[in-house]
């Protein structure tokens, strides 16, 4: 076997080239091919040499090769992985942990006749590969190229679409029912992480399973993360698990047969729930009580195991589990000792900057790569400044996340307070709700989601919150585009469900300064609030302390460009981080050779609910001729419906002037992944595309 130039250590061992997955290996053999697997301390910038993989353009070319071959397959695959994810940045770590598992589906099942569901997606990239998309690996995430997420549009092989947590086993119970009964026997397999199987759906999915009888396998990839590391008591139970120093195996009959489970690391994250309780008996497990055929713990990472253990589970009848063992990063010894920052990364900085050096972690290398740039808080941030800073005043604060709290800003807050910090796994539904319960007890919970996930707790948010209007603050990360993740996790939608629940009021700040006053603000109102901000940097605006209260529906006129005689008079209300696009819009349209005859106000509305109609009554009768409203969100039951509703419904001076109006924001589709700015493009959300639907407006025939 040819040795990488990337490789540091493996466990040097020759092996029968004519080993044959045809008959049975010996344990000492599986175990001896097993270890020639390799580890690598670098991410390489050339195209590294895969001769094997370069013949895979489809699974059945995996199909006709021995157990060594497909170990080599293993280091080729996840060599390329490294590489790609260089060339393209994206999702690291999960699809490091995966390789030997998706190389073993796709050798022992017949894709795309037989199903291979993966839950979130964001562990597919092995997948993507060996289902002839190889060569287009490099484009992922980028506008045009390859999704970051399985998409049924995009390949045959990719089953149901995902992004969201915890959707597997529900997708493939239903296509193990359907198949049932169009008399089709294919097997379905469904790939579930420990972190995802947190989420009350798989859990409904399994109750139910078991109610069908489903012929369903389960394939649980317990690598004890999520994006961070696991927690709660069904992270502890995977743990017992593992430490009982057993394993539930499968005879060549398919039966469950409990054997002494071989060492697979001398040391593993797990070990830390030991101290939180006692090992308790094997037939204390939570798969069995419910009703599946439970095999397991095996290593995820021995080829062998793995071929011999699914190969018999997947003609055991009804619904099936297998427990796997594998380590997120595996293969990268970087992101091995750092799987949570090594969630996943940017691509590869120019080549001034060291590829990854083992010597440096990974935070040393973003540190070089952004040295020279002016420094910009993420919004994420200034939300974990403004948590730090108000609960070391106000000590009813409590700050719950659903498995978010290093993308929401939160792990200063989880140190500096953690009996206030509360993290509940992958359960927006329960967040919701525990807040709920919390507020009613006089402390004031604020919830940090993303808006894209607070979609799942939308039930909660209306039945157990704003109906009784209790005291919760949403802070509702990830508003608007979000680039590369692309259309599962854009949060387009917040303000469309947000705004028609009576008691909600809903902040949308410009910048960094005023997001944090608004968080402020909303906190201190004795109700139910949300504030929405974007993903990544802001403009760079300071933030001024101490935190202020802003008046509760009051917008501000942020600038006044034009003539002041002009016929045209636009007024044009931009909503949270389009009040900068909307002013670099006005200085165009007002500039020289632009449109002479025209002045403008830009108005930061600052609130979408409630909007401030005393400014817009006192706009239309100062004599505005053309209104424009500017939003990151869907134009459908977003902020500027809002303001329609309120003019055409409620408005004295509307009625009598009429100024014409434009609603400008995202129309009725799915935006495609790209980099935000692309995205923003695509929507006509730039400044350019701005400025050409103003001039439309401007041009037409007032109403």
């Amino acid at each position: 076997m040819q040795q990488s130039p990337y490789f540091l250590q493996s466990q040097s061992a020759s092996a029968s080239p004519h080993t044959s997955l045809s008959r049975p290996l010996a344990t000492d053999s599986a175990a001896h091919l097993s270890g020639l697997q390799q580890t690598f301390k670098q991410i390489p910038r050339t195209r590294p040499y895969t001769p094997l993989l370069d013949t895979i353009d489809a699974p059945v070319d995996i199909k006709a090769l021995n157990t060594e071959q497909l170990i080599v397959l293993v280091d080729e695959l996840r060599l390329f992985l490294l590489y790609s994810a260089g060339q393209s940045g994206g999702h690291f770590g999960a699809n490091l942990g995966v390789v030997e598992l998706t190389i073993a589906l796709h050798y022992l099942l017949d894709t795309p006749q037989d199903q291979i569901v993966w839950d979130v997606g964001h562990q597919a990239y092995a997948h993507k590969v060996l289902t002839g998309r190889r060569d287009k690996l490099s484009s992922i995430r980028a506008k045009n190229g390859l999704t970051a997420f399985p998409e049924r549009v995009e390949s045959v092989y990719d089953t149901f679409g995902v992004g969201h947590s915890s959707t597997s086993i529900s997708a493939g119970l239903g296509m193990s029912l359907a198949l049932r009964y169009q008399g089709r026997p294919q097997t379905v397999a469904c790939v579930i992480g420990d972190g995802a199987m947190t989420g009350g759906m798989a859990f409904e999915a399994m109750n139910d399973a078991v109610q069908q009888d489903a012929d369903l396998l389960v394939i649980l990839n317990d690598n004890d993360m999520s994006i961070s590391c696991s927690i709660g008591g069904f992270s502890r139970h995977l743990a017992m698990l593992w430490e009982s120093g057993y394993q539930v195996d499968i005879s060549d009959t398919g039966a469950p047969v409990l054997r002494h489970r071989p060492n697979m690391q001398a040391f593993d994250r797990r070990k830390r729930h030991s101290e939180h309780r006692d090992v308790p008996q094997l037939e204390d497990n939570l798969f069995k009580a419910i009703g599946f055929t439970y095999f397991g713990p095996f290593d995820g990472h021995n080829i062998p195991e793995l071929l011999r253990v699914l190969s018999l589970a997947k003609q055991v009848k009804g619904p099936v589990l297998v427990h796997i063992y594998t380590t997120k990063g595996k293969g990268f010894a970087p992101a091995e000792a750092d799987p949570v920052g090594y969630h996943a990364i940017s691509k590869l900085p120019a080549e001034d900057i060291v590829a990854c050096d083992f010597a440096k972690d990974k935070a040393t290398i973003e540190s070089e790569a952004t040295k020279d740039k002016p420094s910009k808080l993420k919004y994420s941030q200034v939300f974990g400044q403004f948590l730090c800073d108000k609960a070391a005043q106000d000590n009813r604060l409590l700050a719950i996340t659903p498995a978010m709290e290093e993308g929401s800003g939160m792990i200063d807050f989880a140190r500096q307070f953690p009996e206030r910090f509360f993290d509940v796994a992958i359960a927006e539904q329960h967040a919701v709700t525990l807040a709920g319960g919390m507020a009613t007890q006089g402390v004031k919970p604020i919830v940090a989601i993303y808006s894209t996930f607070l979609q799942r707790g939308y039930d909660q948010l209306i039945h157990d919150i704003a109906l009784q209007n209790l005291d919760v603050t949403f802070a509702i990360d990830r508003a608007g585009l979000v680039g590369e993740d692309g259309a599962t996790h854009a949060g387009v939608f917040d303000l469309a469900f947000l705004r028609c629940v009576p008691n909600m009021l809903i902040a949308a700040p410009k910048d960094e300064n005023e997001c944090y006053h608004l968080l402020n603000t909303c906190y201190e109102y004795e109700g139910s609030t949300a504030v929405r901000y974007p993903r990544g940097i802001g403009t760079g605006a300071m933030i001024s302390r101490p935190a202020q209260n802003y008046k509760i529906g009051q917008a501000v006129v942020e600038t006044v460009l034009g003539n002041a005689h002009a016929t045209n008079k636009l007024a044009l209300l931009a909503f949270g981080t389009m009040v900068a696009t909307a002013k670099q819009a006005a200085k165009i349209l007002t500039s020289d050779g632009a449109t002479s005859d025209c002045q403008v106000q830009v108005v930061n509305m600052r609130w979408v609910k409630p909007l401030d109609t005393n400014l817009l009554e006192t706009l239309i009768e100062q004599g505005v001729t053309h209104i424009a409203t500017l939003e990151e969100h869907m134009i459908m039951g977003g902020a500027g419906s809002a303001v329609n509703e309120y003019l055409l419904n409620a408005s004295a001076a509307f009625a009598v002037s009429r100024p014409a109006i434009a609603n400008i924001g995202i129309s009725d589709r799915f935006i495609a992944h790209g980099s935000q700015a692309e995205q923003l493009a695509d929507c006509g959300l730039d400044t350019y595309g701005v400025v050409i639907q103003l001039q439309r407006l401007l041009t037409s025939l007032k109403a």
